[in-house]
């Protein structure tokens, strides 16, 4: 059983950072499928914000929608962390980690294609 488990959330002053991660059991590190971080503000859909996949031993393409975003996977710790930085009152939404059970070149940006969810971390981003 996959589980995947947020942390790192809060309040924030807009123009500040925030670094959520997410640590992963039941599941590889070395996983050929991808993993992503989605947020859901209120109101509005769930979005794609960057996502990650080990396609070598040592090498992995990453995705993100924002270069304010950066994703990271670490092999070590079986994590995955989001490096938010510039963040405005736009970014306020409960962020959720995500892991596929598809192997994958690169990672998704279809929420369909994932699997397993956390349970989400808010972001509160203050102005």
């Amino acid at each position: 059983q996959v589980k995947l488990v947020e942390s790192g959330g809060g309040l924030v002053q807009s123009g500040g950072s925030l670094r959520l991660s997410c640590a992963a059991s039941g599941r590889s590190s070395s996983n050929r499928s991808p993993m992503a971080w989605f947020r859901q503000a209120p109101g509005k859909e769930r979005e794609f914000v960057a996502g990650g996949v080990w396609t070598g031993d040592y090498e992995s393409e990453t995705d993100s929608v924002d270069s304010r975003f950066t994703i990271s996977l670490d092999n070590a710790k079986n994590t995955v962390d989001l490096q938010m930085n510039s963040l405005n009152a736009g970014d306020t939404a409960v962020y959720y980690c995500a892991a596929s059970s598809y192997v994958m070149a690169g990672p998704s940006r279809e929420a369909l294609e994932y699997h397993y969810w956390g349970q989400g971390t808010q972001v509160t981003v203050s102005s």
